[in-house]
């Protein structure tokens, strides 16, 4: 393999093998192919992209670079959920205990916070005592007894992404969505799931703006999933605002265990945790719809069983289960200010991408690595797109370090919700699926 023969291949808009493939992706990581051929590579991919073939070869030889995980031998199916990142979403955290109540073991490598979206490690380890890092072993141990576990991916799983994410950042290749689907899959199909189910969002806070992206990016992850013999599907879903109610570390923790005790359901929060959710069921064989599936959720949730998973899973990792019981465990700013509509209207939109920033401004996500994130920082939004409001009526609150922040942030924060004078129609939360018998729009009784 000569490398600048596969650059030209690729550059001239020629198949490659996945042989070749392989050995180029081996050559980088062990260091006899330097950065400048590989960012030619990247490039060369970019502009003229990559078949399903090509895409399974590269996520494959992601995997192959490093340690794997295998959980598919138990006696009990597995499941795993990957979000494509938004503000607000808190979905894995209640997810995962729900559907590990239901007999569905949840294996569950996540990450930190992205750009503007929160990352579901950060708001994990705002819960007092709570680890991320595991090993493979304590891994399969967690899984084994309590059904599921979260943790951090380890330096050993597929360190040909983390090498090539980095060159990808700084020669502008990020977008290209063969190398998003490798990046993505490899780590989620180094872990072992016996399937596994995607959210893709869509919208002004997701990192795909369109549903056409969104589809585009589905249908691909989608295919490799499947190809590499793991059941895959995925679900569109609507990012044009804040999922849930809460944004912010540990705000999003509490929102989560007031969601599990029966005190907080927010309509959009609630229907994509059960779809997501009644997926993962049916893929393991435990559902045959979406219908029951849920009902299956939903009888975990009354009865407290997601609760009582989600208190041992904390435990298990090393975290405070009393935090159940007692919210104020969790770090809490001690200063709130309310923001209030200017005038009578309805909520006609918000700039999620713009409240996303501002908690990173605030401290909740990081500008660069290494930054410490304040877990206590964060807004309520009392009202979503369609709410009717009251000239005066507050429609979120700031929680932040000290009253300075809290004042600068509120004034911010209202600028980036929009009011309308004429009614707005309540956005669609879940859109469409896409699984390996095509794409439809998403219907419960499906």
């Amino acid at each position: 393999m000569i490398p600048q023969e596969v650059i030209r291949d690729k550059r001239d808009g020629k198949k490659l093998s996945a042989e070749t493939i392989k050995s180029f992706v081996d050559g980088y990581v062990a260091g006899e192919i330097p950065d400048y051929q590989m960012a030619a590579f990247l490039m060369a991919v970019y502009f003229r992209g990559m078949d399903a073939d090509e895409t399974l070869a590269l996520t494959k030889s992601y995997i192959a670079s490093g340690e794997t995980l295998n959980f598919r031998n138990l006696d009990f199916p597995t499941s795993d959920k990957h979000s494509t990142g938004g503000v607000g979403d808190k979905v894995s955290l209640v997810l995962a205990p729900l559907v590990a109540a239901a007999g569905v073991g949840v294996p569950m490598i996540s990450g930190r916070g992205l750009g503007h979206t929160g990352g579901t490690l950060d708001k994990l380890e705002s819960i007092p005592g709570f680890r991320t890092a595991l090993s493979p072993e304590e891994c399969e141990k967690l899984l084994k007894e309590v059904g599921m576990f979260i943790a951090a991916q380890t330096e050993t799983m597929v360190p040909a992404d983390k090498k090539i994410y980095a060159l990808r950042d700084v020669t502008a290749t990020v977008e290209s969505i063969p190398l998003i689907v490798a990046s993505i899959m490899s780590k989620k199909l180094a872990e072992g799931t016996g399937s596994l189910v995607l959210d893709v969002k869509f919208g002004n806070g997701a990192f795909m703006q369109t549903i056409d992206d969104a589809r585009t990016l589905a249908r691909a992850m989608v295919d490799v999933g499947n190809l590499y013999g793991v059941p895959t599907l995925a679900l569109l879903t609507n990012m044009n605002q804040p999922l849930g109610e809460y944004v912010g570390n540990a705000l999003e923790v509490r929102e989560s265990i007031e969601y599990l005790r029966g005190e907080l359901t927010p309509p959009d929060l609630h229907e994509v945790v059960m779809a997501l959710g009644a997926a993962m069921l049916m893929l393991s064989g435990v559902a045959h719809s979406f219908a029951e599936g849920r009902k299956i959720l939903e009888e975990k949730l009354s009865s407290g069983a997601g609760l009582e998973k989600f208190a041992q899973f904390v435990a298990a990792q090393g975290g405070n289960p009393d935090v159940v019981e007692d919210i104020t465990l969790l770090p809490m700013a001690p200063v709130a200010r309310e923001v209030f509509a200017q005038t009578d209207g309805f909520i006609a939109g918000f700039d999620t991408l713009g409240i996303g920033m501002l908690g990173v401004e605030m401290g909740a996500g990081r500008k660069k690595i290494g930054d410490i994130i304040d877990p206590r920082v964060g807004f309520r939004f009392l009202h979503k797109t369609g709410d009717f409001v009251r000239r005066g009526e507050p429609v979120a609150i700031v929680f932040a370090p000290d009253v300075y922040q809290a004042e600068q942030s509120a004034e911010k924060l209202a600028a980036l919700i929009r009011l309308s004078e004429k009614e707005v129609p309540r956005p669609k939360t879940i859109h469409r699926i896409i699984d390996s018998e095509g794409e439809r729009p998403f219907e419960w009784e499906s």
